[in-house]
């Protein structure tokens, strides 16, 4: 046994000599370490975190290295990646080398003029090209960029443009990209024909083509290519469709629109051409299309199957604009189904299809339109619920709502409920369609809403200030909340400061009195207005006038201070846009005279049933206003659509001592245009005053024309036709070196002779009847900001003479006055005449229906803050008064006595109350106003 111990021996030895390689060699192909190399604006952190295969500790796996080598690769940051190995006495180093992608530091355009950046980068955005500022450089999407371009040059006619791309390098590790375009000659449509139209002329056809159709006189020998529009490949299959589409409209089922056939030529080549009107050397594509028009059908009859709703299919039937026997009419079809969705909407079938099948009969040239309906169920409403209103009560959004939770969702209801909604001007504009989130539960057949509004500001603060033909230079402030407490109701404080008008005014509004449909509100005022005839027409003129008494005594200069309430109460009609009111008002006015024309007027107009001073105090005014109006307009500040009407009339008489009718009727209407990108509005207005019982109106309630509000171009109530006041006055009898003759030389304190002579005032006593016309085209140009074209029209005209009629107290004293002084005996006048005057005043011809116009641009802005539009205009008024006017004159040389002193006298009197009056309006307005006209 012993002698087998060194054999045992030898044996254990050489099995450590095998164990112990194997035990270094397990610990060598274990990784130590992961070593990043090239690395800049990648962190190294970022790139370990990539290798998620690969960490220190784990053993050394050629197939897990490449999964991560191929991780890192994918990840797109780098041109170049290589993982080495290093063998360590712990391991394996594992070394990974990368090179990363160069980063964009700069994106240039050269030469690129018929698009703009921004049109190329929202290309980029919509073709999902991924090149910006700071992303990684990837030729691939250079390439992308560049095919992009020239898409985008394509579609703006430069169908031959080239685009290559510069990379410049920008050390250490950034590059600038630059696009160098030549656009190349620009395409423009040319001639386009039609082979095969018998039936609808090219015209027709020519301007269904609303792509490549020429904007204005086609296939003009000088305005082709000014008129014509920009050449498009990508849209000459639309174009072609709707060709199809307008024989189809006319009955022509069967028409097949084949292939366009293009040809492109080069324009304006030699030869003669307009400057600015031919565009010099360039291509054009002429297109023809060939067109088999086949028969022309009508309607047979139009069936229905599938609809247990509504069996009514009488209803069903009346949803489309054809009747049997008429042409067949596609475009009919589509609004007759579209009506059919509506109508089953409104009763909550919300997945409502209708299938259309039309049979043909070829021998009686007859269509059958069959509609399949698949009605789907009935959805109810199962809730309603509001997001973004933070300040506003849900109450006061769910009180505007026609869809009640637990009723039949109606889409129609709803459509009117947003509408309703948009009109309070409380958010911003709502859209069914986007703002609405609804969810529907098919197994239940219920739906929850989802409305997402936006608030407005609710505070609307405005300054105003300027100088008007009337109010001179004033300033003023505007308060008003329309969401006060978040109720919806209406507080609005107002004041104005001017050196000839000054007003100030409270009101409130409860929209929902005691959460009924009713509307209540008040209001309390007072005002104080100086009507400066001299100084308005100095203010017009620009030159200070230097006027002497007696002139200035036949010009208006009074103040009316004006102090009142109003209480008024609508109702809403159940489910309409339609409105009932009813508003009392009550004021009391008294006028101070500072001229004789302005006494006159208001102590010898019949407005009262008092005359002379006592007419000037204590003017009290009782009026009720019934009214109805019905509007859809879709916003308060800044309406796209929808029209509206209002009628009403003032009855002032019921208390007070004024009495008087005034009946008003206003209609808007704004239409979308251009894809709903731009509006056309336009507004009508009508109004007539006329008093009752023996009066007249008063002249402080007729009309007057011109401001923002009505015909921006002129002066603020500026407009008024034009007539003159029978008066007496006494005349001092001068000699010629201007002295007074006394009435005895040797007592003179009798005082000097005076010859009582007739005289006429003018004055702008307003019109009874006035009609106003506002036509308005809004562009937007970006956010808040558009622009408008306007034409605003008027006439302000007395139709009426009799409300212009004087009191007979006073046209007795003026028929029973003896006027002249033709023989002076014993320096006592004899021998005067008498005259007779007509109890109305008469306008002068001139100025009485005389209509007004005044069109310009005009500049918004919809300020946030103030919630009202900020207007910049400028106006030209082709229609403007110019005009030379008379006085009348009834003073002759026979009223004064002979001689030296009656000559110059009567020349005097003359002068003094006969003079000619030049009538002048402005041509040209710029104004800055807080306001809209309508």
């Amino acid at each position: 046994m012993l002698r087998r111990l060194p054999e045992a021996l030898v044996w254990l030895a050489l099995l450590a000599m095998a164990v112990l390689p194997t035990c270094a060699q397990a610990q060598q192909d274990v990784i130590q370490d992961i070593h990043i190399y090239g690395s800049r604006r990648i962190p190294a952190e970022s790139i370990r975190a990539r290798m998620t295969s690969t960490k220190p500790g784990d053993p050394y796996d050629p197939a897990t290295l490449e999964r991560d080598f191929n991780s890192l690769w994918n990840t797109g940051y780098f041109e170049d990646i290589r993982f080495e190995r290093q063998e360590s006495p712990k391991g394996w180093i594992i070394n990974v080398y990368v090179k990363e992608k160069p980063t964009i530091r700069t994106l240039e355009y050269k030469g690129l003029n018929s698009v703009s950046t921004s049109d190329v980068l929202d290309r980029f955005k919509e073709r999902k090209v991924g090149l910006t500022v700071e992303n990684q450089y990837d030729p691939t999407k250079i390439k992308k960029a560049e095919v992009t371009i020239k898409e985008l040059l394509a579609e703006h006619g430069r169908q031959f443009a080239t685009v290559r791309s510069e990379v410049h390098p920008i050390p250490p590790a950034a590059v600038g990209v630059t696009f160098v375009v030549h656009e190349g000659p620009k395409v423009k449509v040319g001639r386009i024909r039609f082979e095969g139209n018998k039936h609808l002329k090219t015209r027709q056809l020519r301007a269904a083509m609303k792509n490549l159709k020429p904007i204005g006189v086609p296939r003009s020998i000088f305005l082709e290519n000014l008129m014509s529009r920009t050449y498009d490949a990508s849209k000459l299959s639309e174009d072609t469709e709707r060709v199809r589409d307008a024989y189809q409209q006319k009955g022509y089922f069967k028409v097949l629109v084949e292939d366009p056939k293009t040809q492109l030529r080069d324009t304006a080549g030699g030869g003669f051409h307009l400057p600015f009107l031919h565009h010099g050397p360039g291509k054009s594509v002429d297109i023809t299309i060939p067109v088999v028009e086949g028969d022309r059908y009508r309607l047979a009859a139009i069936t229905f199957k599938g609809n247990k709703a509504i069996t009514n299919t009488k209803a069903l039937r009346a949803a489309f604009a054809m009747k049997d026997g008429d042409i067949f009419d596609t475009d009919k079809v589509r609004k007759g189904l579209e009506n059919l969705r509506k109508e089953y909407g409104a009763g909550g079938y919300i997945n409502f299809t209708p299938v259309p099948d039309t049979k043909i009969d070829d021998d009686k040239k007859l269509i059958t339109l069959a509609i399949d309906i698949d009605e789907g169920k009935q959805y109810f409403v199962r809730r309603i619920e509001f997001q973004g209103n933070t300040t506003t009560r849900d109450k006061v959004i769910r009180r505007e709502l026609a869809v009640e939770e637990g009723q039949a969702y109606n889409s129609r209801l709803w459509d009117f409920s947003v509408l309703r909604l948009n009109q309070l001007g409380y958010f911003e504009q709502l859209k069914p369609e986007q703002d609405a989130e609804t969810k529907r539960n098919d197994k239940d057949a219920t739906v929850d809403i989802t409305l997402k509004v936006r608030e407005k500001g609710k505070n609307s603060i405005s300054l105003t200030g300027g100088v008007s033909g009337l109010a001179g230079g004033y300033v003023g402030i505007n308060y008003s909340t329309n969401n006060f407490l978040g109720l919806g109701e209406t507080l609005s404080v107002s004041a104005n400061i001017g050196n000839r008008e000054r007003s100030a005014q409270f009101g409130f509004t409860e929209p929902y009195l005691l959460d009924r449909p009713i509307q209540f509100g008040f209001s309390v005022f007072t005002s104080r207005y100086n009507f400066d005839q001299a100084n308005q027409a100095q203010l017009l003129s620009g030159v200070a006038l230097n006027l002497p008494t007696t002139v200035l005594n036949t010009l208006q200069n009074y103040t009316q201070s004006t102090t009142g309430f109003t209480a008024s109460s609508s109702y809403t009609l159940r489910h309409s846009l339609k409105h009932l009111s009813l508003t009392y008002s009550f004021d009391t006015s008294s006028i101070t005279t500072f001229s004789n024309a302005s006494q006159q007027l208001f102590e010898f107009l019949a407005f009262r049933n008092v005359s002379g001073p006592n007419a000037l105090q204590g003017v009290l005014t009782s009026k009720v206003v019934p009214s109805f109006s019905v509007s859809n307009v879709d916003s308060a500040y800044r309406p796209n659509s929808g029209h509206s009407l209002f009628v009403g009339g003032e009855l002032a008489g019921l208390g007070g001592n004024v009495r008087d009718v005034r009946p008003v009727v206003e209609y808007k209407q704004f239409i979308p245009v251009n894809h709903h990108r731009n509006v056309f509005g336009y507004r009508l207005q009508g109004s007539f005053i006329s008093g009752y019982g023996g009066r007249a109106a008063p002249p402080f309630e007729r009309f007057y024309l011109g401001g923002d509000t009505d015909l921006r171009g002129f002066d603020v109530r500026s407009i008024s036709p034009v007539t003159f006041l029978a008066d007496t006055v006494a005349f001092p009898l001068l000699n010629p070196d201007g002295s007074a003759v006394p009435r005895d030389p040797s007592n003179p304190r009798l005082g000097s002779v005076t010859v009582p002579i007739p005289i006429q005032r003018i004055i702008f006593p307003g019109g009874d009847t006035s009609l106003v016309s506002n036509i308005e085209y809004r562009v937007p140009i970006v956010g808040p900001v558009a622009v408008a074209a306007f034409m605003d029209t008027g006439l302000n005209f007395v139709a009426l003479p009799s409300q212009l009629k004087i009191t007979p107290t006073q046209v007795n004293t003026l028929d029973t006055t003896s006027f002249g002084c033709p023989q002076l005996v014993s320096f006592t006048c004899m021998g005067g005449q008498s005259l007779s005057f007509s109890p109305n005043l008469t306008t002068i011809g001139r100025t009485n229906f005389v209509p007004r116009m005044s069109t310009g641009l005009e500049l918004q802005v919809l300020m946030p803050v103030i919630n009202q539009p900020v207007r910049v205009y400028y106006a030209y008024n082709p229609l403007a008064l110019d005009t030379l006017i008379h006085t009348p004159n009834q003073i002759t040389r026979a009223m004064f006595p002979p001689g030296g002193a009656g000559d110059f006298t009567y020349a005097q009197a003359l002068a003094s109350f006969a003079p000619d009056y030049r009538l002048r309006e402005p041509r040209k307005t710029f104004r800055v106003a807080i306001s809209t006209t309508f």
